[in-house]
């Protein structure tokens, strides 16, 4: 049965820590999953929560961490001690304690270290926080299972179990040479099935897909999604076998990629929570809402220009918000597209077939949507036929720049090496908005006379 967190969970929870009623506490969470138990850490306060991850063992506690928000995380690690940090970490591996502690400052950072009595995987910790984070070497643990070519089998299964006591899960079993450089891969199977005295070269598959240290993170993500791999080894500058990177790490970088280019188009210029204070929301939101704001300002002074038509044709003001929008929309739909195949690298091909792409479905949509108006307008508002066709046309031009900016903006600032995420949301729609009304009231001049 799936866990639900209620009212009654908490303040039983609630209530026996200020009981201090260890025992009975334990016997309510001892078969909650970690993850459960991480939400529940979330709903309580940060005292009870702090009570709760010294009381359960740090087996159990290591995985509620992980599961946490980095906030919440963050003030849960600040009312601990540096070794009972440590003690946590001893439980992770080394990708996810890493990632831990890379949230404390650095003098906390060298205590926390000091007190982690298992020195290899302290070693390991070290070195993975010497990358980058959004690289292969930093989204990598050096945890797995990897064996020699000049090994025999039955020496081979001796070792493995070894190694397998250290890792969580076995996606892969690698083949090194004598100087740990990566040769290939080992199945299962054909190890089962191989002679005892044979030697692992005779029986290894030396096709494998791996990534440098230093591949950047969303190639990593793009190569694991390509060949449906579960997990992939990961090798130095000289081909030596480092660590490799699961599934579930590149799952959780794909999803804060994923918020990361929302709250961008949705124009918010920093990571965000909803529960972060009103001066980090107010600093992330309003550097957007400022360009907004000039936007309108430009908005309005295109407005003023075309003062006149407001005496002979005052009807042209009320499809001002009708063009604006469907400049905005069909600008963020454009970019939209654009922005998935530059994420997948699935936006292959030369800039000018896909302009040239992009004019033909936006003169179609452009004609279909003007004829919807048009035969609207007549029947319903009483639309003369010269002041329908200016309609028309405006739509169908509006919609037509519109498309070409939400296309080009995202591949430009993708080829200056900046995010093209920021093509989309605020930028898009306040450009738009501003050529829309520009080319409506143009096009209108020239065809009503004012």
């Amino acid at each position: 049965m799936q866990f639900q967190l209620s009212d009654e969970l908490v303040q039983k929870i609630e209530l026996l820590i200020e009981q201090k009623d260890d025992k009975e506490l334990l016997l309510h969470l001892e078969e909650i999953h970690p993850a459960d138990i991480a939400e529940i850490l979330t709903e309580i306060d940060l005292e009870e929560a702090t009570y709760i991850v010294k009381l359960l063992d740090s087996e159990t506690t290591s995985e509620a961490l992980m599961e946490l928000e980095e906030d919440v995380r963050e003030r849960i690690l600040d009312n601990l001690s540096s070794k009972e940090i440590a003690e946590e970490l001893e439980e992770m591996d080394s990708d996810d304690a890493a990632d831990i502690i890379s949230e404390l400052s650095e003098e906390r950072q060298q205590k926390v270290i000091s007190h982690i009595q298992d020195e290899e995987h302290a070693e390991n910790i070290v070195e993975l926080l010497r990358y980058d984070e959004d690289s292969a070497g930093g989204l990598m643990a050096k945890e797995m299972v990897k064996v020699n070519e000049n090994w025999s089998v039955t020496g081979c299964m001796t070792e493995m179990r070894a190694q397998a006591e250290n890792v969580t899960r076995v996606h892969s079993i690698y083949v090194v040479d004598d100087k740990n450089k990566l040769k290939g891969r080992l199945s299962l199977k054909d190890l089962l099935t191989a002679p005892s005295k044979a030697n692992i070269s005779d029986v290894y598959i030396p096709k494998v897909d791996y990534v440098n240290v230093h591949t950047p993170a969303e190639e990593v993500a793009r190569v694991m999604q390509k060949y449906d791999l579960e997990a992939i080894p990961v090798v130095d500058e000289m081909n030596r076998l480092v660590g490799r990177i699961t599934i579930d790490d590149i799952v959780d970088f794909i999803k804060d990629e994923a918020e990361k280019d929302y709250q961008m188009a949705a124009g918010i210029s920093e990571d965000v929570e909803a529960d972060d204070s009103i001066w980090k929301l107010t600093r992330a939101r309003l550097p957007w809402l400022i360009l907004a704001l000039f936007g309108g300002f430009i908005s309005v002074s295109v407005l003023g220009t075309f003062g006149a038509a407001m005496k002979n044709h005052a009807a042209l003001f009320f499809f001002v918000p009708l063009i604006a929008a469907m400049a905005g929309n069909v600008g963020v739909q454009s970019s939209a597209i654009v922005l998935q195949g530059l994420a997948n690298k699935s936006l292959k091909g030369s800039l000018f077939k896909r302009l040239l792409k992009e004019i033909t479905l936006s003169l179609f949509n452009g004609v279909v949507l003007a004829i919807i108006l048009a035969i609207g307008g007549t029947f319903l508002l009483g639309f003369d036929m010269i002041f329908g066709l200016t309609i028309g046309i405006s739509l169908i031009s509006v919609i037509l720049i519109a498309s070409l900016i939400g296309t080009f903006v995202p591949i430009t600032l993708d080829r200056m090496g900046i995010d093209p995420a920021m093509a989309t949301g605020p930028f898009i729609t306040t450009s738009n908005d501003i050529c829309g009304i520009l080319i409506y009231f143009t096009i209108a001049k020239l065809m009503l006379g004012f």
